[in-house]
């Protein structure tokens, strides 16, 4: 594994106990300079995590909580006249920062749900007919609850399949949830945390990333995976030619990550839920059976030959 990857995870496990496999992926979305959406209950760590992460690559982080009452221009920002130079100026929104937190996404209105789709597809926002870019790395993880609807509004497809993967922190084991009362008791550890690398080192490995070699016979194993879930008798809408670009270069930051120069086909088995999952839509009779996404998913890759080199 990278050195710079590996003092990172151990860097964020060192406020977020027992959850490597959640930091890896979401280390896999930014390697990819993907988003993140993470749908879990209330007090698992959701906005730790994240506040850790920019932390650790001393980034700057904003947190917006997604309220009925935000408008558009608290994300984007928005134009003022300056009486002294009888202009118009920039004033910057939340979104000008390297990881933004959406906080309760679903909990906003629709209009301003969608002031995200130019933000995490073009890295830019629009305001007034001017064009302004975002800092770079930039990341959006945005947080839903899963259990309450009441006041809430669901995200629309387009906006779920701008998302490159979705992910659940879920509850500790007993013994890591010990482990959290014995370190945060006093003092939140993420008071004291040290960043261990920075944003251009960052960049770095996003375009180390890019180089990792993946032959033809895996790109044709993702695209075989992809079209076994639209042609699945149990869905609506199956994964979109955007899921299978995510999915390909998802797979590469997962190589990345475990120290390899080349994809294989368990990288694509690894990724193809996180992935996949959250952009298929569901008929009606396989809702009643209770059949999921997720299954669809892995009965995708039960059926589709394996390649071999």
């Amino acid at each position: 594994m990278n050195n710079v990857i590996e003092a990172l995870i151990e860097n964020v496990e060192k406020v977020i106990v027992g959850k490597r496999s959640v930091i890896e992926l979401i280390l896999v979305a930014l390697l990819s300079d993907g988003h993140v959406l993470i749908e879990d209950v209330p007090g698992v760590g959701k906005t730790q995590i994240v506040a850790t992460l920019a932390r650790s690559v001393n980034g700057i982080f904003n947190r917006v909580q997604f309220t009925p009452d935000l408008m558009p221009s608290d994300i984007m920002g928005f134009s003022m006249f300056n009486p002294a130079t009888r202009e118009f100026e920039y004033r910057k929104g939340a979104a000008m920062c390297n990881f933004l937190l959406a906080d309760e996404i679903n909990r906003t209105s629709p209009k301003t749900q969608s002031s995200l789709l130019e933000i995490m597809e073009e890295n830019q926002v629009t305001v007034d007919g001017k064009t302004y870019q975002l800092p770079k790395p930039f990341m959006v993880l945005a947080t839903q609850n899963p259990v309450e609807s009441f006041g809430t509004y669901p995200l629309p497809e387009a906006q779920m399949d701008r998302f490159f993967l979705k992910l659940s922190i879920g509850y500790p084991g007993k013994n890591e949830e010990k482990l959290i009362l014995d370190r945060f008791g006093s003092e939140n550890p993420l008071n004291k945390l040290k960043p261990v690398t920075n944003t251009d080192e960052l960049l770095e490995l996003q375009n180390q990333v890019k180089e990792v070699k993946v032959e033809d016979c895996i790109k044709e194993y993702i695209v075989n995976i992809v079209e076994a879930t639209r042609n699945s008798q149990h869905v609506v809408l199956g994964g979109s030619p955007r899921a299978s670009l995510n999915l390909y270069r998802a797979s590469k930051a997962w190589a990345f990550i475990r120290g390899r120069e080349y994809v294989i086909p368990d990288d694509i088995q690894a990724m193809a839920v996180p992935v996949l999952a959250h952009r298929i839509i569901m008929n009606s009779g396989a809702k009643m059976k209770s059949i999921t996404a997720e299954n669809v998913v892995n009965e995708a890759i039960m059926k589709v030959k394996v390649p071999t080199f």
